[in-house]
């Protein structure tokens, strides 16, 4: 782990490379996994003022859904996660010619909403936890994206670079410039 201002920074997020393959992993992502995709509590206002925004996006029936739970709950851990159709599909989750992508997102490319989707979505394959005063990011490695793994190294992305402008939206401009410059360092280093 790296310190980074307020932040502890995996690893990984320098040394593995990932670019998003949808072609072949179909947006995975949006539909496995034992729950929904973590919410912090703010997102459920945000998602809540955007909803009439959003709804034209989904699935008939994830607005049915919608209509009787909502779209959110807390899951066996007590996280906020969004609510998911019997435990396999985010209710936000849309398919376009066999590949599952997200309501909000569509919204927000759409131009019908200032608000792209929520962090934790933006984020991945990293995930972030409290650790006493700082924020942690690690690595989640899941086979359902080893397809962007082999893209992201025949590419030679690392991690942190696919995610940055999900990490400029969440840290800002000069923490990813620190983290660039910190990367840059560690890499000569490892090199040499």
């Amino acid at each position: 782990m790296i310190v980074h201002e307020n932040t502890l920074v995996s690893l990984d997020l320098l040394e593995k490379d990932f670019v998003c393959n949808l072609s072949a992993c179909k947006g995975a992502c949006c539909v496995e996994g034992e729950s929904g995709a973590p919410l912090d509590e703010e997102e459920i206002g945000i998602i809540e003022e955007n909803l009439e925004a959003i709804k034209p996006f989904m699935e008939a029936r994830s607005v049915k859904l919608l209509q009787k739970r909502g779209f959110w709950e807390k899951d066996t851990d007590g996280d906020l996660v969004t609510l998911c159709h019997n435990g396999r599909a985010c209710i936000f989750a849309i398919t376009e010619a066999g590949i599952y992508k997200c309501a909000m997102e569509k919204a927000y490319l759409a131009g019908k909403t200032k608000w792209p989707k929520p962090i934790s979505c933006h984020l991945y394959p990293v995930r972030l936890a409290k650790v006493g005063e700082y924020r942690a990011l690690n690595y989640s490695k899941w086979e359902v994206c080893d397809p962007a793994c082999q893209l992201g190294a025949s590419l030679k992305v690392p991690v942190f670079k696919f995610l940055k402008d999900a990490l400029v939206r969440k840290f800002g401009e000069n923490w990813y410039k620190g983290l660039e410059e910190i990367a840059g360092e560690y890499l000569n280093r490892e090199t040499n």
